[in-house]
């Protein structure tokens, strides 16, 4: 079977170099199997989740427009947030930034895909969510759009429209990207009855 495999080398020295709201940047040296000492410098995460709203009778997703200051871009994206409060568990989370992004909620969950989004400079792990049978929803008591997001929009693409702009390089951020390419993969595979319970096993997050 074709799976990842949990490894993890001894950690010599870790140094903090700095730290911020959400991360922090270490640098550690580690050892490898041949006894060789290696520095590699990373940025640590708690984790994120995000949600492909599909509706399917209209054959549309819901899409963001959110500035990402980084790259200099307002980039199309779906619903997505880090998993940042104690005790809550994944699907939980989901459906929160579902509600508070797009003031939807929705009656049927599944796993999509599990990723690492960029495993050689960060340790974020990401599982993206399909969100069904979908409905308004208020977004959550107390809860005030900040920052990048309080100049956030979002509205309906089609699904057939969304994945060729990904196909041309018009949409590239990758939580976008992997999730919209995973539902479309699970729909032509005929998978999307064989999709993971929204409770499913992590390895990763043990």
């Amino acid at each position: 079977m074709v799976t990842d495999e949990p490894m993890s080398w001894p950690v010599r020295s870790r140094k903090v170099l700095g730290e911020g709201r959400v991360s922090a940047f270490v640098d550690e040296e580690i050892e490898t199997p041949s006894g060789d000492l290696i520095a590699r410098q990373y940025l640590t995460h708690p984790g994120a989740v995000a949600v492909v709203a599909w509706d399917e009778e209209a054959d549309r997703i819901a899409v963001l427009r959110q500035y990402r200051h980084p790259v200099r871009m307002e980039l199309v994206e779906i619903p997505a947030g880090l998993l940042d409060l104690d005790g809550e568990s994944w699907v939980t989370a989901a459906q929160r930034e579902l509600a508070e992004e797009a003031e939807l909620a929705a009656d049927r969950w599944d796993v999509l895909v599990d990723m690492c989004t960029t495993p050689g400079a960060c340790e974020e792990s990401l599982r993206i969510f399909l969100a069904r049978d979908l409905r308004p929803a208020s977004r959550p008591d107390g809860f005030v759009l900040e920052g990048e997001e309080a100049h956030m929009s979002w509205d309906w693409v089609d699904r057939g429209e969304l994945v060729a702009a990904i196909l041309d390089g018009r949409c590239q951020s990758p939580t976008l990207v992997a999730g919209v390419l995973a539902l479309e993969t699970s729909r032509l595979a005929g998978r999307l009855q064989g999709l993971r319970s929204p409770d499913a096993d992590w390895p990763i997050r043990r």
